[in-house]
């Protein structure tokens, strides 16, 4: 059964707007290898079409090199979307129909290591269900002062175990946490 990473940038007072946070060259690498590694990539009708719009091909052609191995990745990945208002998608991408939590664990059951979910509105209801087996916060040494919080009208507190961290020159720290019962 695969796992469900979770992992957002987030800023010291909570924003979670990629737009608040500075994406050096390690963090794009950490962020591709990441993306590299998941066996698909979960996102809501928002973030698909976000990634679509900056990182589909031809248009991460152009890029700088420091985000083309992020570009590379998030393109080539397969990708499952979760939207009751999208008819279709592409981008080697699959519309997820039915129950979000029969969807999601059928999903899982697939093989591989783990799958990738972006976003802030569905890992939110992913995290309801008690669908995530490991989270990842991006902290940045930055105060937005504004902007989307993770987690946002959760109906229950999340317990979890600080399982890793590694820093970067950026002063940006990753800690990986899973749920507290699965610790």
């Amino acid at each position: 059964m695969r796992r469900l990473l979770y992992t957002i940038n987030v800023t010291l007072d909570g924003c979670v707007d990629h737009r608040a946070v500075d994406a050096t060259e390690e963090l794009h690498a950490h962020a591709a290898s990441v993306l590299a590694g998941a066996d698909a990539l979960l996102f809501g009708r928002v973030t698909y079409q976000m990634m679509e719009g900056a990182w589909r091909a031809p248009h991460s052609d152009a890029m700088p090199a420091e985000t083309q191995q992020f570009a590379r990745a998030i393109d080539a990945a397969e990708k499952f979307v979760a939207s009751s208002t999208l008819a279709s998608v592409d981008w080697n991408a699959q519309l997820m129909t039915g129950d979000l939590a029969d969807a999601v664990r059928r999903i899982k059951d697939g093989p591989g290591d783990y799958v990738y979910v972006g976003g802030v509105q569905l890992p939110t209801a992913l995290a309801d269900l008690g669908l995530i087996d490991e989270y990842e916060f991006v902290v940045h040494p930055t105060v937005a002062g504004h902007g989307p919080r993770p987690f946002d009208g959760l109906s229950h507190p999340l317990d979890l175990t600080l399982t890793g961290a590694e820093e970067w020159r950026s002063g940006a720290v990753a800690r990986r946490y899973v749920p507290r019962a699965t610790a």
